[in-house]
């Protein structure tokens, strides 16, 4: 029973990967391309959590740590480089 239950969320996760997908390649603008974003991290972290579960193994921990630190960063360098146009500021003497 719970193996279905898994496998059934594990689809209509992957549904919800294809909307953020989608939604990252057409957003109308680019703070909706940066909530995709960082929806597609969640929801992958999701997924990995969920296929975990479903092999009965910790393994993946890391993996799923990696992802949400790697989400946060991206989704934080996407924002600075909207707000200010720069990712890294560099100093005028240089």
């Amino acid at each position: 029973m719970i193996q279905e239950i898994l496998i059934c969320s594990l689809i209509f996760l992957s549904f919800a990967i294809f909307a953020s997908i989608y939604r990252l390649v057409k957003g109308p603008t680019a703070p909706d391309r940066i909530q995709a974003l960082d929806a597609l991290g969640i929801n992958l972290i999701s997924g990995v959590a969920i296929f975990s579960v479903f092999l009965r193994s910790t393994s993946f921990f890391e993996v799923i740590l990696l992802i949400g630190i790697l989400s946060f960063i991206g989704t934080i360098a996407f924002a600075r480089y909207i707000e200010r146009g720069v990712v890294i500021e560099r100093n005028k003497s240089e």
